[in-house]
């Protein structure tokens, strides 16, 4: 999973224990689809709270791997304002990571196409 889905699972985290119940279809989807082994999927039904279980496999998503958290929105077909919220703060952290690039470039610094640069050998 990139970082910026991690940070968006981390930042509706409390939203998502609140109103996702990951027993039934969303831990059976993400085991079907090989995002959790079937040691999760009984790790996580142990839990004894719906909040627990939501918290675990979202301690579990981030390092499932670069499908993971679209399979998980796929997963939420109960719950299509969960997935709705996850997609827009997606597209938040989309739109805002190319304002945080610019000021990650040293004050000074010149651009200039590639078809500019001389090679020497």
């Amino acid at each position: 999973m990139d970082s910026r889905d991690k940070q968006v699972l981390r930042s509706l985290r409390l939203e998502l224990g609140a109103e996702v119940l990951v027993e039934g279809l969303v831990l059976q989807y993400l085991y079907q689809e090989g995002i959790l082994t079937e040691n999760h999927v009984q790790e996580i039904q142990a839990q004894a709270t719906g909040l627990r279980k939501t918290m675990l496999l979202l301690d579990i998503l981030p390092s499932r791997g670069p499908k993971a958290f679209d399979t998980f929105l796929d997963s939420l077909q109960e719950f299509p304002w969960v997935r709705e919220k996850l997609e827009k703060a997606r597209e938040k952290v989309i739109t805002e990571l190319p304002a945080e690039m610019r000021k990650l470039r040293p004050m000074g610094t010149v651009t200039c196409p590639a078809s500019q640069l001389t090679w020497r050998f």
